[in-house]
């Protein structure tokens, strides 16, 4: 039996209007950023009333923080079947990753919020599902890293945080978008592209 099936209707109802806000919540900070998007924009597209937004969450932080913590999860889940491969190296377990941030990027889907807005870090900081995700994420990653220098894979004068830092701002590298805004490349050949600039200077 379904955990979705065994709640009620009007719970069922909830989840998939709250999976539906959150959806539209990741696609308008894709595209417009956190500074930009406004909660009457994310009611209109849901096609519910504002009102009835906030019964869901309180606030336009809460709202970017439960789009970051669907993108933790997402993340998570592939970080857990890249640990299941047989046939790749760490390295080729990190390049994974960038070449997946790096898509969803491409592909719209990955949300855009500001590093240093507190009000939003404050959300997240009080977040303990993101924290523990961010943290299950980060030593996985970490124990890659430095697999992969110890085999020469990566420059092992590079600090491990370093490496892991470069790989998660390829999540928000603007040189993807500015590559698509011109038109002449696929989004393979941009990726491609990020990828080799990526990794050339983090390899020996």
């Amino acid at each position: 039996m379904s955990a979705m099936s065994r709640l009620s209707f009007k719970e069922q109802v909830l989840r998939v209007r709250e999976d539906a806000i959150i959806s539209s919540v990741n696609r308008l900070l894709a595209d417009k950023g956190f500074d930009l998007m406004t909660v009457d924009e994310v009611a209109a597209d849901v096609g519910i009333a504002k009102a009835s937004l906030y019964k869901h969450f309180a606030s336009k932080e809460a709202l970017a923080a439960a789009a970051m913590v669907r993108l933790m999860q997402r993340t998570q889940a592939l970080v857990e079947q890249q640990a299941a491969r047989t046939d790749a190296t760490p390295l080729q377990r990190l390049q994974a990753m960038t070449r997946w941030a790096l898509e969803l990027q491409l592909a719209g889907e990955m949300p855009s919020v500001p590093s240093q807005n507190s009000s939003l870090r404050a959300e997240l900081m009080a977040s303990q599902a993101y924290l523990d995700m961010l943290m299950q994420v980060s030593e996985v990653l970490g124990g890659w890293i430095h697999q992969a220098q110890a085999s020469g894979d990566i420059d092992p004068a590079l600090p491990s945080e370093v490496v892991l830092y470069t790989i998660y701002a390829r999540a928000c590298d603007p040189v993807p978008a500015f590559l698509k805004a011109g038109g002449s490349h696929s989004n393979e050949q941009i990726v491609d592209w990020v990828m080799t600039t990526c990794w050339r200077g983090l390899q020996r």
